[in-house]
């Protein structure tokens, strides 16, 4: 099996009461790529999933599978599969006859489609338990399931939306390394929507990061989690220490910025212009104690102890900063404490001021 590419050509999605879920966009996904798609719930990454499988019409543009135009085509004859949250596998059918659904429609025989099931069980290692039905089954090994019978048709490109998410997180984390390896092995296309940073940072070829309706970057996860291009995309993939202010200087590729707690240098990846109001984005593992490059000084609030790292959370006048650091037995802050906290230009990036991403606390008021 091989993945066709997937091009959305100025693509958006408009409901029927004026609410457009999808901004016109324009985003490829190339042949025998495992993609991602992350965004917080209700940013339209679904309805793009919905309308590259045919069950969506876009309002404006076009939806592209190996350069053919989707349009007027449904799902069933698209070459697409696609795995939702709830699996939908029939209780009262054995394994195999759930993952040979699909082929009977085709007019392939019993004996020819329950070969075919086998294949692909081994492919997901569940050889041993074809005869049972999915009640018998544990969580991890019926969304094994669900991706032989998506594969058992041969699709061009499988589609993948949040398939993880009733998974514990043990299960999530093994379930990850199983998808990609079957990704690998296949060479199928794979669109995988989901709101984990996790999963989409660890499984995926590139990452589009997306918000309201917008994709903001398409990138590797080295490029979206070190080298952020907007705002929101800093503050929703990892941690992120964030101060704000307006630029007073640019020299070269860098810039300083005037803020409540001094002025510091950083990254100017977006050329921004003396004047321009923006945002300061550091990791905090890129955080150092006793730093005299970009320096202050802030009071200890608390410090979480990780096994081999250590979170210390600090106040620099009502600004929370955290600073990630190896747990070396050395470090002994006392709570309440003041200490000098900074960071090299070199590791941190400043973007035009913008909307950012929801925090945890912020989601769970609502």
């Amino acid at each position: 099996m091989r993945g066709n590419d997937v091009r959305l050509d100025n693509m958006s999605i408009t409901y029927p009461n004026g609410f457009r879920a999808v901004q016109p966009t324009d985003l490829t996904v190339q042949a025998g790529e495992f993609f991602s798609i992350l965004g917080p719930s209700g940013c339209g990454k679904t309805t793009i999933l919905r309308a590259v499988s045919g069950f969506i019409e876009p309002s404006g543009g076009r939806v592209l599978i190996g350069g053919e135009d989707m349009a007027g085509i449904g799902p069933n004859v698209r070459p697409t599969a696609l795995i939702f949250q709830n699996l939908a596998l029939f209780p009262l059918m054995k394994i195999w006859e759930n993952v040979a659904f699909g082929l009977e429609a085709r007019g392939m025989s019993k004996r020819a489609r329950r070969d075919r099931a086998e294949k692909l069980l081994d492919l997901v290692a569940l050889t041993d338990q074809a005869g049972k039905t999915p009640g018998e089954l544990s969580g991890g090994q019926r969304q094994r399931v669900a991706i032989a019978r998506a594969l058992a048709v041969e699709p061009a490109v499988l589609l993948l939306d949040e398939p993880l998410s009733a998974l514990d997180l043990k299960l999530r984390q093994h379930m990850r390394a199983e998808l990609r390896a079957i990704q690998r092995q296949t060479g199928v296309t794979f669109i995988y929507i989901t709101h984990d940073q996790g999963e989409a940072l660890t499984m995926s070829d590139r990452i589009a990061v997306m918000n309201e309706g917008r994709i903001e970057q398409v990138g590797t996860g080295d490029e979206i989690y070190s080298a952020p291009e907007t705002a929101f995309a800093a503050s929703f993939v990892g941690e992120v220490n964030r101060i704000d202010g307006r630029v007073v200087s640019v020299a070269g590729d860098l810039a300083e910025i005037d803020t409540a707690l001094g002025r510091f240098r950083g990254r100017n990846p977006r050329d921004l212009r003396a004047g321009s109001p923006a945002m300061l984005f550091v990791r905090p593992e890129a955080m150092r104690l006793d730093c005299a490059e970009n320096g202050l000084v802030a009071r200890l609030l608390r410090r979480d102890l990780e096994g081999a790292f250590l979170n210390l959370y600090f106040d620099a006048q009502r600004v929370e900063l955290a600073v990630h650091v190896t747990n070396d037995g050395q470090t002994q802050i006392p709570s309440g404490e003041a200490a000098e906290i900074g960071f090299q230009a070199a590791n941190a990036v400043i973007l035009p001021a913008g909307p950012l991403a929801r925090t945890g606390q912020e989601l769970a008021a609502q």
